[in-house]
């Protein structure tokens, strides 16, 4: 597999040094051009709301923005790699739920053992993932269809076992208030782990060649497989992590409320993950996408919130501006792909 080479030291492939000019074109194809379109309306966003709000642009409010945008980011995160392989997952924020639930009860159950409650937590995540995968495989049902029916068990079971009602009290324990009030160099605990997820990540999907049969299943899953790449194993691992780092979320949710949430703080969470997948450039059929552009649709959407919120427009707007966000995103990879619009002749 090529290598790219480095400007200043290799040639080009036509045996020449680049000039500088080529070099500096070569910078927005790196960066490319769904990313530098976030970028761009990054910048609108804190233009417009820095010059209606002084203190939208303060230290402060961009560490709320955030600390808002960690649980979201870790699910879209995760969500990447599930879509890179052609698939997708409905039932993240459920999985969240749950997970909270579980961390909670565990946590209160035990003696308040903060480390069995988190344990427990992504123990459970990486279950309810597995059993995804297993009935998309042996079930032979669309991945979208198996998703949404977790979507809505998994949900049904974090009420059962919580009675419907918010669960135990975890604020008087030092790990769960470290991860909720925390900071390691003027940043929040949560946010760090949303870094260190999106880092571990982004090498598993760039430098390895896990990463590459990922993109190969999303790519060409008939080629890929005929190349000798267990199928079955990478969507079941695949939805394993997407479950792990639910529960990693769900304990996160149980930090920042103080208590086991079975619906409250992760409803709607698994349409933002997917709108900011989408954004960030992943393929909802398969076989591209990247954690860089997922993290940069992840803080665009929790800027534009954060200004609607400041400005006091009411909710149902945000609503309204991310299920618009989410079809701008489809419609423009449809456009860039040239596919045939549905109902329309070729």
């Amino acid at each position: 597999m090529t290598t790219a080479r480095s400007v200043d030291r290799e040639p080009d492939e036509t045996g020449d040094r680049p000039t500088p000019a080529t070099a500096a074109r070569t910078w927005p194809a790196r960066v490319g051009s769904q990313n530098l379109g976030l970028i761009g309306a990054m910048a609108l966003v804190l233009a417009l709301f820095g010059s209606l709000n002084p203190n939208y642009l303060s230290w402060d409010n961009i560490q709320v923005i955030a600390e808002a945008v960690t649980i979201s980011g870790l699910l879209a995160v995760v969500q990447t790699v599930v879509i890179i392989c052609g698939a997708l997952d409905i039932s993240v924020g459920s999985q969240a739920g749950l997970a909270s639930v579980t961390s909670a009860m565990v946590f209160t159950s035990t003696g308040s053992n903060s480390l069995l409650g988190i344990g427990a937590a992504i123990a459970i995540g990486a279950l309810v993932g597995v059993l995804n995968g297993a009935v998309i495989i042996y079930g032979r049902v669309n991945a979208t269809i198996a998703t949404l029916a977790g979507l809505a068990a998994y949900k049904g079971i974090a009420q059962l076992i919580s009675n419907g009602s918010a669960q135990g009290y975890v604020l008087n324990d030092g790990l769960f208030v470290f991860l909720s009030r925390g900071k390691i160099a003027g940043l929040p605990v949560m946010v760090w782990l949303l870094l260190l997820v999106a880092a571990a990540v982004h090498v598993l999907l760039k430098y390895t060649d896990v990463g590459r049969n990922i993109f190969a299943i999303g790519g060409n899953d008939t080629a890929a497989r005929l190349a000798g790449i267990n199928l079955n194993k990478y969507l079941i691992a695949a939805y394993a992590l997407s479950g792990m780092v639910a529960g990693i979320a769900g304990v996160l949710l149980t930090a920042r409320t103080g208590s086991g949430q079975p619906v409250s703080g992760s409803e709607g969470l698994e349409l933002q993950a997917i709108t900011a997948a989408a954004l960030g450039g992943c393929a909802l059929k398969g076989g591209k996408g990247g954690v860089g552009g997922t993290l940069l649709a992840v803080a665009l959407l929790g800027a534009l919130q954060n200004g609607l919120t400041v400005q006091g427009i009411n909710a149902f707007w945000q609503n309204v501006a991310q299920g618009a966000l989410l079809v701008a995103a489809v419609v423009i990879q449809q456009r860039r792909t040239g596919e045939r619009a549905v109902g329309l002749p070729a």
